[in-house]
């Protein structure tokens, strides 16, 4: 009896205990696999932590440069809103919001873990051959997001940028997008970037024609454009972190579209069979795993 009183005990103080406490604080269902899933995160982030520490002094300027274990910056493909609708026997616009409601619930699980640059691919400018009501439906979203999310986005000091082709945007968003940009500017350390009616070939041709323009009134020699200036030259110049280091594309689509099509040559392409709505902080902890994984084994950052 007291040698299974002491099991019982041990079991409450060696797993239960600890792993509560890891489900309220990662806000994710009590599971061993989610257990798993933060230890190892943790011990990964706990060697990085001591091969910084182990350099600092030595290398100043390679510290600076060093990216750490987590990536700095990681962008999303928000697919599989529509699919989740239709598995549950719902409407597209009922996906839609799903999805919406994912897309704040995600930036502050990427904030909260330490992620400096967030991007998320809201509407590519192909979606405009959706049925008229879904996209009219998807603008309203837009809006209305724009409007309820102003607080949070202050309080928590996170810079809003949104990459885009603006011609055919209606005014009305247009407007909330740059007073919801010039509110938060000044923020540093957050920042969500949303691509809205964008298309990596459009930010490619349109840095072209920039570069172009410069060239012909002598602005810049043609001799002197390289990556570096073709990088400036792009929608993402807006961010510290214009590259990202790991891209994700939920539902478990194996292609990157027509995101960012320049700025992830270098990319981890990350592609989790699982639809937006559901990709919560236990798969995003899942993919950042993978990803230190990664690194590690192919001596990359880390």
């Amino acid at each position: 009896m007291v040698s299974l009183f002491s099991v019982v005990l041990t079991f409450i103080a060696i797993v239960l205990i600890p792993g509560l406490f890891i489900s309220r604080r990662l806000s994710v269902p009590f599971s061993i696999r989610n257990i798993l899933r933060f230890i190892k995160l943790a011990a990964s982030q706990n060697d990085n932590d001591e091969e910084r520490n182990e350099k600092r002094g030595t290398n100043t300027m390679g510290e600076k440069e060093k990216r750490g274990g987590l990536p700095k910056h990681v962008a999303i493909i928000l697919d599989g809103n529509r699919r989740w609708a239709q598995k549950r026997g719902l409407g597209t616009s009922d996906g839609h919001k799903a999805g919406a409601r994912r897309v704040i619930e995600n930036a502050k699980d990427c904030f909260a873990m330490g992620i400096n640059t967030v991007s998320l691919f809201a509407f590519s400018t192909e979606n405009w051959a959706r049925p008229e009501d879904e996209v009219n439906g998807l603008m309203s979203l837009f809006e209305e997001n724009f409007r309820s999310e102003m607080p949070f986005f202050q309080r928590d000091k996170i810079k809003i940028s949104v990459v885009r082709n603006r011609t055919k945007i209606p005014q009305s968003l247009l407007g909330l997008i740059r007073e919801t940009e010039e509110a938060t500017k000044s923020y540093e350390g957050k920042h969500l970037i949303l691509a809205i009616d964008y298309s990596g070939r459009f930010d490619i041709m349109q840095a072209c024609k920039s570069l172009a323009e410069k060239a012909k009134n002598g602005l810049i020699q043609v001799e002197d454009i390289d990556e570096n200036v073709i990088d400036k030259e792009l929608m993402t110049n807006c961010s510290e972190f214009p590259n990202p280091d790991l891209l994700i594309r939920t539902s478990g689509e194996q292609r990157i579209s027509n995101f960012f099509l320049w700025q992830s040559a270098y990319t981890e392409l990350y592609f989790p069979n699982v639809l937006w709505p559901d990709f919560g902080e236990a798969e995003y902890l899942e993919a950042l795993t993978w990803y230190q994984q990664r690194q590690r084994r192919f001596g990359r950052r880390v």
